[in-house]
């Protein structure tokens, strides 16, 4: 029989795991400090006071100052530790470091496409290395999906038209489950990926043996120039259009007088939905690609992008400038 038939508890792959359970076990012992006492006494109580039996029945209130403030106090100080220990965890995993190597992820009825930086692609299984920071930035290209590591006890949605991000860091080796936790049609239940956790030299070696002949930013770069983008974004453009250097991070302004930083969203937009921000100083001249590129397309035009620098990057930001 499968080992994961008959395991109590799920496997632990990272610290981020150990210190999820510990809040989980802490709490439930919590719990069961105040409700267990409640029914053993309900019990005892029902059988002691049942009918017929000869005890006294007094029902005068008697109260005591100590006993009710001790009552609010232990619950309240031991829910402020459950609550300062989750709000720290949920911190944490909401804050990637700012090193975290970061892989594309697509999901996608009834599948997980992943993107390493160096062009490497893979369907249902990802590999990664122990003890690297690891950020995962997600979308959707049909439905609400769930991506969740059950051994690193993280999860988080893949939202059609938003982009969303996921964490870790793994500090055990090997092959690990991964389930799509958000009902997403037929074959949701065959929505599954394997985590492969390896060593640092292996990770390399299997980029190299998986590796692509062009990087993520290199591919965008060819869509970049396929699709006619460098005839108004590049250095020879033929129209007014918004310079593309050093964008990402950058504050633009808009024709509505707002302004809105350059992330990754904002680049997907500017792509499918070129009319939905646009940028003071320009017209609405860029047409859709919407029903041209597919998610991982814009991934990789966004990667090149990202490659052009990002804002600060030998020089200060000019708003003004997208």
């Amino acid at each position: 029989m499968n080992e994961e038939f008959v395991r109590f508890w799920p496997q632990v792959a990272s610290s981020y795991a150990g210190n999820v359970d510990w809040l989980v076990i802490a709490f439930t012992g919590m719990m069961m400090f105040f409700v267990v006492p409640v029914f053993v006494l309900l019990t005892l109580f029902a059988f002691r006071y049942r009918k017929g039996t000869k005890v006294p029945r007094d029902h005068r209130p008697r109260g005591s100052m100590k006993v009710e403030l001790t009552w609010i106090a232990i619950p309240f100080v031991g829910a402020m530790v459950i609550y300062l220990v989750s709000a720290r965890l949920y911190y944490e995993v909401r804050t990637p470091p700012p090193d975290a190597m970061e892989i594309q992820v697509v999901g996608k009825q009834w599948m997980w496409k992943f993107q390493h930086p160096g062009g490497q692609r893979e369907i249902n299984t990802l590999h990664v290395p122990v003890g690297r920071p690891v950020k995962l930035n997600m979308i959707s290209q049909d439905v609400i999906h769930s991506l969740y590591f059950p051994a690193l006890r993280v999860k988080q949605d893949l939202l059609p038209g938003r982009y969303t991000q996921l964490w870790f860091e793994a500090n055990k080796t090997g092959r690990f489950d991964a389930y799509c936790a958000e009902y997403c049609g037929t074959d949701h239940s065959h929505m599954l990926a394997s985590l492969i956790i390896q060593p640092a030299q292996e990770y390399e070696a299997w980029l190299e043996q998986a590796g692509s002949s062009e990087s993520l930013a290199e591919q965008g770069e060819a869509l970049f120039r396929q699709f006619g983008c460098s005839g108004c974004h590049g250095e020879a453009n033929v129209a007014h259009a918004p310079s593309l250097e050093g964008l990402y991070g950058r504050r633009v302004a808009l024709q509505n007088g707002q302004s809105v930083v350059a992330d990754d969203g904002y680049i997907r937009d500017s792509i499918l939905l070129p009319n939905k921000q646009l940028v003071a100083g320009f017209e609405p001249i860029m047409p859709s690609f919407d029903n041209v590129l597919d998610e991982e397309a814009v991934l990789r035009l966004t990667a090149y992008i990202k490659s052009l620098g990002r804002a600060g990057e030998g020089g200060q930001d000019d708003p003004e400038q997208p």
